[in-house]
């Protein structure tokens, strides 16, 4: 378990960057999450906040959740190689082992992520 804060700790500090204009509705030791909130249209349906990313620690794996792959499936090709071995579904990566590598990969797709937030206004 010691192991798996470790990661959430190592892990958590590239997604406070995005904090402000990112805000988290969960904050714990186990969850985090960022959000923007903001008055949206998307695919024609009216919302007042939009998911950006999270982690989460599991019983043996932290998972990172990734929402920007909804929104433009195609970021997913820019991901490297070792990142998407990660992948487990659409958007949810499962940490197990943390490496610099790694965290210098999660903290390139957050800016991606987040400048593709930015362009389509809903940051």
């Amino acid at each position: 378990m010691d192991d798996l804060k470790a990661i959430f700790a190592a892990i958590q500090p590239l997604l406070r960057k995005y904090q402000p204009p990112l805000a988290p509705k969960n904050d714990t030791e186990r969850y985090f999450d960022l959000w923007s909130f903001k008055d949206l249209e998307i695919e024609g349906r009216r919302r007042k906040e939009i998911f950006f990313a999270g982690l989460i620690i599991q019983k043996s794996y932290v998972g990172f959740y990734f929402m920007p792959v909804y929104a433009e499936p195609e970021v997913k090709l820019l991901f490297p190689p070792e990142l998407l071995r990660l992948l487990k579904g659409k958007s949810c990566f499962h940490i197990k082992t943390m490496t610099p590598e790694l965290l210098s990969q999660l903290e390139g797709v957050l800016q991606t992520g987040f400048d593709l937030y930015r362009q389509r206004g809903w940051v």
